[in-house]
């Protein structure tokens, strides 16, 4: 049997104890408590939960994304696979499952509600609610994945009740996706069943939702990020809340994870357990999730820090087995088999051209470290007769190409990216995971993309001088190469997009690829054209006088 010895954090009774933990055949045999805790020792606690990811949002395949995490005292993670779910369908979720298999890291999938996410746009595949119920057949899905039609659970639509009552009759938990729903709405979608949400806001939204009984994730992705707006009420609602990254670029992976938000937690004043009651404990308890909490009994599921201060990472174990030692995964480096859906031409600067038109020109305005957007109306920049990017104005021209078939671009235009030239591009684009992008002029827009379409997926950037691109073969999302190696090649793309072409977006291919993301406000673009995310529907790029 293998002991351990240690300051062993006891989370669920609120106690440190100094003692040993006995393990063998993957499971805690034995704790024995031999005294008070000790000065100078480490401490042994439960693993930590990523509560809502998706795994292909760290352009690495589940095994790649376990290599990185572990090393983060990170043990499992909560799963939506609906990005790869847009692309391939069921069989995407297949391949996530499969995949995983291959580590010992524990990933709860869970069946995608929304595939596609809403019909004004173009998908790689459909999801239907019997496809959930075969998906509910894996052990590996526990949970229906983020309700992102709340209209359509307003409305009672009957088949997104047929989803929701299906989750129920297999007693599954139910997420939910729903930002700045207040009110009887936020109460007749969470009535129905609804239980998490990790896209509030603002605190009060969030404080309201959780008086109504739903849990709420505190989120800190690359682009989205919440936690300094919803921490302060972790004080009183530590049982309800959880942390997530929900979606994390593989460069923010290396540095950190779930890791980060318990210690900026404690920093804030919140007391210890109920951080670690927040990180370790209630998604596994919530998703019936097969992580060991450190009593006898469990699974070997558990972490070795230094002290409660700086929490550095010694060792991570899965099932008994080390996995993380010193900063280094002892996960192996396995290769990825490559699935893809990809099958459009390449296209020509002509097919970019926007003529001009009477009124204002509608433009969507990013705001850094948020998925909403607001809507800008602007003088529109003319030559010719056609409109063009304006980078004194910084109003620049956004491209989203079907990448599944060949079909007409959609364009329109967008603030705040603050490119200065050239153009960046990528096949990630929520939720139907299209080409999307962003440039100062067609040349560089379209030659952006055409890299793209030559890898049948990845991310890309032009500048006058120099052109990149980050392969990414998988569904169009994902490397199947070393995660560490992917880390630093886009660590290389995200330098060359802020330094040369003057991007100023703390994460400027995460933000691109929510600006296809209709089911977030206010405007944004699908291939199928412009769309206001407010009244649910498509509007024209030009804004008449009268209107």
């Amino acid at each position: 049997m293998n002991i351990i010895s240690g300051n062993i954090v006891n989370v669920f009774d609120s106690t440190i104890e100094y003692g040993t933990i006995g393990f063998d055949n993957g499971r805690i045999q034995e704790i024995n408590y031999l005294g008070a805790e000790k000065t100078g020792e480490n401490y042994i606690l439960p693993g930590f939960v990523d509560a809502h990811v998706h795994i292909e949002s760290s352009m690495l395949t589940p095994v790649q994304f376990a290599r990185l995490a572990v090393v983060h005292g990170t043990v499992g993670t909560v799963s939506d696979p609906h990005e790869i779910a847009n692309v391939l369908g069921v069989e995407g979720v297949k391949y996530m499952i499969e995949d995983s298999r291959r580590v010992p890291f524990k990933v709860c999938f869970g069946a995608p509600s929304c595939v596609p996410a809403t019909t004004f746009e173009t998908a790689g595949a459909e999801v239907t609610a019997r496809d959930i119920a075969h998906l509910f057949g894996y052990r590996e899905v526990g949970y229906l994945a983020e309700m992102m039609n709340f209209p359509g659970v307003l409305n009672e639509d009957p088949m997104v009740m047929q989803k929701i009552q299906l989750a129920q009759a297999f007693n599954k938990p139910i997420d939910g996706h729903a930002p700045g729903l207040r009110g009887a709405s936020a109460k007749k979608y969470i009535d129905v069943g609804i239980e998490t949400d990790h896209e509030c806001f603002t605190k009060p939204e969030a404080l309201e939702k959780l008086k109504l009984g739903m849990k709420i994730l505190i989120r800190e992705g690359s682009a989205a990020k919440n936690f300094e707006e919803l921490i302060p009420l972790a004080h009183e609602f530590y049982t309800e809340m959880m942390f997530c990254s929900d979606d994390k670029h593989p460069d923010n992976l290396v540095e950190g994870h779930i890791n980060q938000l318990v210690k900026r937690a404690i920093l804030h004043g919140i007391d210890i357990f109920k951080v670690l009651r927040m990180a370790c404990l209630n998604p596994v308890l919530h998703y019936r999730m097969p992580i060991g909490l450190l009593r006898e009994g469990d699974l070997a599921d558990f972490i070795v820090i230094d002290n409660l201060e700086n929490f550095n990472i010694l060792s991570t174990y899965l099932n008994g087995e080390k996995v993380a030692e010193n900063g280094v995964s002892l996960l192996p480096n396995l290769t990825s088999e490559i699935v893809n859906n990809f099958d459009c031409e390449p296209i020509t600067p002509e097919r970019l051209k926007v003529s001009v038109n009477d009124g204002k020109l509608r433009c969507i305005q990013a705001i850094d470290g948020q998925l909403i957007t607001n809507q800008l109306l602007v003088k529109p920049k003319v030559d010719k007769g056609f409109v063009i990017s304006d980078t004194e104005q910084d109003v620049l021209k956004v491209v989203v190409v079907n990448r599944y078939k060949n079909s007409k671009p959609a364009i329109a235009f967008i603030n705040a990216f603050g490119l200065k030239e050239g153009a960046i591009a990528s096949s990630v684009g929520h939720d139907s995971h299209n080409i999307i992008a962003v440039g100062v002029d067609d040349e560089s827009i379209c030659e952006a993309i055409n890299l793209v379409i030559r890898e049948k997926g990845g991310v890309s950037a032009v500048s006058n001088s120099k052109r990149g691109v980050l392969p990414l073969p998988v569904a169009g999302l994902m490397s199947n190469q070393d995660g560490y190696k992917i880390a630093e090649d886009y660590t290389m793309i995200d330098k060359f997009v802020k330094e040369q072409l003057g991007c100023t977006l703390k994460s400027p291919f995460m933000s691109l690829s929510f600006m296809a993301l209709l089911v977030i406000p206010s405007l944004k673009l699908s291939d199928l054209g412009l769309f206001d995310g407010n009244n649910f529907g498509f509007v024209d790029l030009f804004l008449a006088e009268h209107e």
